[in-house]
C-alpha cells in the first residue's frame, strides 16, 4: 500500500505541469536578466510577464491529460476549455487590469510629486501580452512532450 504523498508525487499529469510552470517562473527571471540588466528574484513568485507561467500550467495539464487519457476524451475537451478561460483572462482581462494600475500610478505620481503617500502603489504586471501567452502555452506543451 503507497502512501496518498507517494501517489501524489508519481501523478505524472500533475507534476509535470508543476515542473512547466516552474520552468516558466524561472525563465522570467533569466528573461529579465538578459533584458533589464537587473537581477530580480522577486519575479519567481510573481504574476505577468515573459513566459506566462499560468499559460504553461494550464497547457501543460491538457497536454498531459490528452497524452494519458486520450486526445478524444472528456477530460481532455475541459482542460482545453479551462486552459483557453485562462489564457484569455490573462492576456485581456488581467492585461487590462495591468494598463489601468500603470495609469492609476502615474496620476498619483504626478498629483503627489513631492510629497509621501500612504498607499501602496498598484500592482502593474499582473497581465500578459499575446506573445507572452503563446510562449508560455508553447513551453508547457514542448516541455510535457519531453518530460512524458
Amino acid at each position: 500500500m503507497s502512501s496518498p504523498m507517494s501517489e501524489l508525487v508519481r501523478n505524472t499529469t500533475l507534476t509535470v505541469p508543476l515542473f512547466c510552470w516552474a520552468v516558466a517562473q524561472a525563465l522570467k527571471v533569466i528573461y529579465h536578466l538578459a533584458v533589464q540588466r537587473k537581477l530580480d528574484l522577486r519575479l519567481l513568485t510573481s504574476a505577468g510577464g515573459m513566459p506566462s507561467s499560468h499559460s504553461a500550467f494550464v497547457s501543460a495539464l491538457a497536454t498531459a491529460v490528452g497524452l494519458r487519457e486520450g486526445w478524444d476524451s472528456s477530460a481532455f475537451a475541459i482542460c482545453v476549455v479551462f486552459a483557453s478561460v485562462v489564457m484569455y483572462d490573462a492576456a485581456g482581462v488581467r492585461r487590462a487590469a495591468s494598463r489601468q494600475a500603470s495609469i492609476l500610478n502615474r496620476i498619483l505620481d504626478e498629483l503627489f510629486s513631492g510629497q509621501p503617500l500612504s498607499e501602496e502603489r498598484l500592482l502593474e504586471l499582473i497581465g500578459h501580452t499575446p506573445i507572452q501567452v503563446v510562449v508560455g502555452a508553447a513551453l508547457g506543451i514542448g516541455l510535457t512532450w519531453v518530460c512524458w
